[in-house]
């Protein structure tokens, strides 16, 4: 269940505008920076999709639920101004992203043909990706290590926001399938989960080794350091696996696991002060 005392805080912020970042803006690894580029692609037009998604259903919330829905609405919205903002600057380096657009862009349309339950459920799903993303780029500040300052202190924001808000669409979910059988309601949810986990991972994949191709890096060097990079070290795919996992179990909730502690030390003044060690994982 969501914590009865949590609050979910747009934090209306502004990140990167006035300054220059290199191209390589991640500790100078054309890798690592194409991961973190590809991902923010997609951010502007997902999260526009997310809020459509979820706000189909808010007529009848309850009470609580309702204002869950306008502050995970208000958080998205910044969510994908700061991202165009981003993508900008992704853009100013040179990189041509039309074709990483045009593939958002054609799964996003296709989804839209579906049912308003389909997109909910592909919402709910792919908010479990961000939410489980953010948890691991947040425990660990390796990920970050090297990082552009104002290009690290943006992914650190967006992964408090969707920590926060990771239970809003899955309750969204619970709310609109009320009627439906608890064994109808879990076929539903995990199938949808296997459907976006197959194209987030072929889309992603093609994105990076599209911006990775415009480095000049391809073949066996673009997919060995892709593959190294997020299964081996510092192999934040690998890391979110057993969190994956998770979604499939029956009764599953994103608050099972209560990882408000990270964002509360990422929050706070000392977040940029920690060690180079992991933070303690709340998973």
């Amino acid at each position: 269940m969501t914590p009865t005392d949590l609050t979910i805080t747009p934090r209306d912020r502004r990140f990167g505008r006035d300054r220059a970042t290199a191209r390589h803006w991640l500790n100078g690894d054309p890798i690592a920076t194409a991961f973190f580029n590809a991902l923010s692609i997609t951010f502007p037009r997902g999260e526009a999709f997310f809020i459509e998604s979820v706000r189909a259903f808010r007529d009848g919330a309850p009470d609580r639920l309702a204002g869950e829905i306008a502050a995970f609405t208000k958080q998205e919205v910044v969510h994908s101004r700061e991202h165009i903002a981003f993508n900008r600057q992704v853009t100013d380096h040179g990189y041509d992203v039309s074709r990483l657009d045009a593939d958002v862009t054609m799964v996003l349309d296709l989804a839209k043909q579906r049912p308003p339950i389909a997109s909910l459920a592909a919402t709910m799903a792919l908010e479990h990706f961000t939410a489980i993303l953010a948890h691991e780029l947040l425990r660990d500040p390796r990920h970050l290590d090297g990082a552009d300052p104002e290009s690290a202190a943006l992914w650190r924001w967006h992964a408090i926001e969707e920590i926060e808000h990771k239970g809003v669409a899955h309750d969204t979910w619970v709310h609109a399938t009320r009627d439906w059988s608890r064994v109808k309601r879990w076929w539903v949810k995990t199938a949808m989960m296997l459907v976006v986990t197959r194209h987030f991972l072929h889309h992603r994949a093609r994105g990076m080794m599209d911006l990775l191709r415009q480095d000049g890096i391809t073949g066996r060097r673009a997919w060995g350091g892709l593959l190294r990079y997020a299964l081996v070290r510092p192999g934040i795919v690998r890391r979110v696996v057993r969190p994956w996992l998770g979604y499939f179990l029956p009764g599953f909730h994103p608050w099972a696991i209560d990882d408000r502690a990270l964002i509360a030390l990422a929050d706070s003044p000392y977040a940029n002060a920690q060690p180079d060690g992991a933070l303690p994982s709340t998973a």
